[in-house]
């Protein structure tokens, strides 16, 4: 069975890395024989008619996945859906594999999608109007949503295009705070809010001992390690810090005793 190495699935069936194409090799796998009758099984149990339809709905798969990765407050999804505005359009990131060349394979995702796909439909459909004023209703509604579609990717290039040399991964700063730049490509409402939210404490300085922090702004980040140590020690720049660390009762008596033994020393010289 194929891996997807980049961590990267989308929620299209034309495309090797479709997430319901490896959905059904990893049930295949398991199941063998059986695993129609699994899907089938497990689509009635969900309420819906195709493993398509959990995956592309914001309350299908992610609304379940962000459920059991919640505990209490603290909520760290590691499959992240970003979509185009109605969703028609969905990349699948897995948090471990991110990287700050993550978002520009979105982006080649992207312009692969318009101009292998959709903008090929769209010529097509348009030629057929052109040529045939008879042109069936059906295809016309084709036109007109290739055409949304291709406005919707557009926008989602453009948000992707914008964020891909600012944002930096760091595992480090954990889940909320790595994915809330990109909080308006996420459809689940509840979700989103979350992050919204992270991103303007983010924004405020609420969250400076990040690392994207430091990426994002690092002059006001670079500043306040002059004069916070822990921000300092969080960033690696102690070396900037003013603020000097903090003498142990321990490292005082030792230091008490090393100037004791010189001064005996001294005694026994003179």
């Amino acid at each position: 069975m194929p891996i997807t190495w980049s961590g990267i699935l989308v929620d299209d069936a034309n495309h090797p890395d479709d997430i319901e194409r490896r959905l059904r090799e990893v049930l295949s796998v398991i199941f063998t024989n059986r695993t129609d009758a699994i899907i089938q099984e497990a689509c009635n149990l969900l309420g819906v008619k195709s493993l398509r339809e959990w995956t592309s709905k914001p309350i299908g798969l992610f609304a379940d996945h962000l459920k059991r990765y919640s505990k209490s407050r603290r909520q760290a999804p590691i499959y992240w859906p970003i979509s185009t505005t109605n969703g028609s359009y969905t990349l699948w990131i897995y948090y471990h594999r991110l990287t700050p060349d993550t978002l520009y394979k979105c982006i080649e995702l992207v312009q692969k999608k318009m101009a292998d796909d959709v903008e090929p439909t769209i010529h097509r459909l348009r030629t057929m109007l052109i040529a045939d004023e008879a042109t069936s209703t059906r295809e016309r509604k084709q036109l007109a949503d290739a055409e949304s579609l291709l406005t919707e990717l557009r926008e989602f290039h453009a948000d992707l295009s914008h964020w891909a040399p600012r944002w930096k991964p760091n595992l480090n700063d954990g889940v909320q705070i790595t994915a809330c730049p990109l909080w308006k490509l996420f459809r689940l409402p509840k979700w989103q809010k979350t992050l919204k939210e992270t991103w303007q404490k983010l924004e405020k300085g609420d969250y400076d001992w990040a690392h994207l922090a430091l990426t994002l702004w690092p002059e006001r980040v670079r500043a306040k390690c002059q004069h916070d140590r822990s921000h300092a020690i969080a960033h690696d720049l102690e070396d900037i810090c003013e603020i000097k660390a903090p003498v142990t009762k321990k490292r005082a008596a030792k230091k008490a005793a090393k100037k004791k033994g010189i001064a005996s020393d001294q005694g026994d010289l003179l």
